[in-house]
């Protein structure tokens, strides 16, 4: 019997946690047991500083050091520490490996109107297939090329570029490391090289000498000094967190659809090649790096970001009793395009989805039951857009979809995922970029043999609930509503 103890570092966007995987496998027989356990659970809050939303990033750090001294304190002997958090944010260092600038946060308002302008001056067609990435105004090709102008002395000064991930792992080791599949997020990596690429940097007004050539998952640069003297590996893993997740999401078939659902829902198919035609530049699909060569075909979608936000501004602490409420609202009353960057970081989440309905000409919101109603049946409708562009793109429509994350335990958008989409729905595991950072390090271990194993254990050891596709009345109807109102949006960005 061997057993492994692996620290994952998990940081999403609005909480954090340090956990600990125990994965032991039987010989002779293949049979193997996963288990996590939460070591530390913190929150992730913006800051404002100096005019901008910022992270805090010295009291993240202070967290994850709680999380793995509190792990070195207990006698548990680590075998890795992987490190994994959302996309596009990056620190900037100095030649000493002190931080310069601000960790500006990619919901900040420094990059309005940047990506139309970059747009206009280098081609969205040529940025796009050079890219395969996404459109989206806080990219971080579009911070940097906003850091450029606003703020050239900082350029002058900095001597390095590390992504979140990144950094945290040079905190821990002292080595600096580019990690493939959060790099890709920048839409700065050329898709054809897997480098930077040198044209867009020069857009951007970034230095080449910031960045070295990313690496793949499943590396370690350097090893963690515990404080009672251990010296413990930290994997590159998958660092972007929806890279993670699709490491552990039990997908049954190159038709199976992945749904990471949290403060961001981020909805593709995993495939061996990267789609950077015209008809994937028109459906805004981005084209992010997984492991072993795979790419992440998807749309970054506005997920329950808008719900945190409302229940957040109007102080509401019973979410289930707020979903059960939301359940008995009139289905499709009010609808909204959850993409539209309005919702990206207003002042007021509840004014601006009012406004929104207002604008369409809809019927108001006014009720929380009835705001959190306008949110799911808008997600779920935009899952089934995404859906069906997803079937257009591999040529053959979708057999399944698995939702993956915290979001996944929301079982009426769970259902309303199936029944608008018409396709079955398995939700779980939870954790999946915890999961998957811990498989990364697994396999970097030669503890397990591939990413098909690992999700077959994860299948085996962690719960999945499963839905089936109900059929709506009159959703012919409101889903001519939503495609209407998608197009006019789409419009407007172009």
């Amino acid at each position: 019997m061997r057993t492994h103890h692996l620290a994952a570092i998990d940081l999403g966007a609005s909480s954090g946690r340090v956990m600990l995987a125990t994965f032991t496998r039987q010989d002779p027989q293949p049979a193997a047991t996963l288990t996590l356990k939460e070591i530390h659970r913190f929150p992730n809050n913006l800051i404002r500083v100096d005019g901008h939303e910022t992270w805090d990033l010295d009291a993240l750090e202070k967290h994850i050091l709680e999380g793995l001294n509190r792990l070195d304190a207990s006698g548990v002997q680590l075998d890795g520490i992987g490190i994994d958090t959302w996309g596009v944010d990056y620190v900037l260092l100095d030649e000493q490996g002190q931080r310069v600038g601000l960790p500006v946060a990619y919901r900040d308002n420094r990059t309005e109107g940047v990506m139309a302008r970059m747009e206009q001056q280098f081609g969205r067609e040529n940025l796009y297939q050079k890219t395969g990435i996404q459109f989206m105004p806080f990219n971080t090709l579009y911070q940097l090329r906003a850091l450029s102008e606003q703020q050239p002395e900082i350029v002058r000064k900095a001597a390095h570029m590390l992504m979140i991930p990144d950094y945290f792992l040079y905190r821990l080791t002292g080595k600096m490391n580019w990690e493939y599949t959060n790099a890709s997020t920048t839409q700065m990596l050329n898709l054809a090289t897997g480098d930077w690429d040198e044209d867009l940097l020069k857009l951007a007004g970034v230095p080449r000498r910031w960045l070295q050539k990313p690496t793949q998952p499943g590396n370690s640069p350097g090893v963690w000094k515990s404080p009672r003297g251990r010296s413990v590996p930290v994997f590159s893993v998958a660092t972007h967190d929806t890279a993670s997740a699709v490491v552990a999401a039990p997908l049954t078939s190159s038709r199976s659809a992945y749904l990471s659902s949290g403060t961001w829902s981020l909805m593709g198919i995993e495939s061996p090649k990267a789609f950077n035609h015209a008809q994937a530049l028109h459906d805004n699909i981005t084209n992010e790096g997984g492991i072993n060569g795979s790419y992440r075909v998807l749309k970054n979608i506005m997920g329950l970001w808008l719900f945190q936000r409302v229940c957040r501004e109007l102080n509401i602490q019973d979410l289930p009793s707020l979903i059960t409420l939301a359940k008995h609202v009139t289905p499709f009353t009010y609808l909204i395009n959850p993409n539209e960057d309005c919702f990206i970081n207003p002042p007021s989440m509840v004014d601006a989805i009012r406004d929104a309905c207002r604008q369409a000409g809809d019927p108001v919101p006014e009720s929380p039951a009835e705001l959190a109603r306008c949110i799911f049946d808008s997600l779920a409708m935009l899952y089934r857009k995404i859906t069906l562009q997803l079937a257009d793109l591999q040529g053959s429509p979708l057999e399944d979809i698995h939702i993956v994350g915290g979001g996944s335990q929301n079982q009426f958008l769970n259902q309303l995922c199936a029944d608008i989409c018409q396709v079955s729905v398995s939700a779980g595991p939870v954790e999946a970029s915890t999961l998957g950072n811990i498989g990364c390090q697994l396999m970097a271990l030669n503890a397990v043999k591939d990413n098909a194993e690992f999700r077959r254990i994860v299948a085996t050891n962690f719960e999945q609930h499963h839905y089936i596709p109900r059929i709506h009345a009159d959703f012919a109807i409101h889903w001519r509503r939503f495609q209407a109102l998608c197009h006019v949006n789409e419009e407007l960005a172009v």
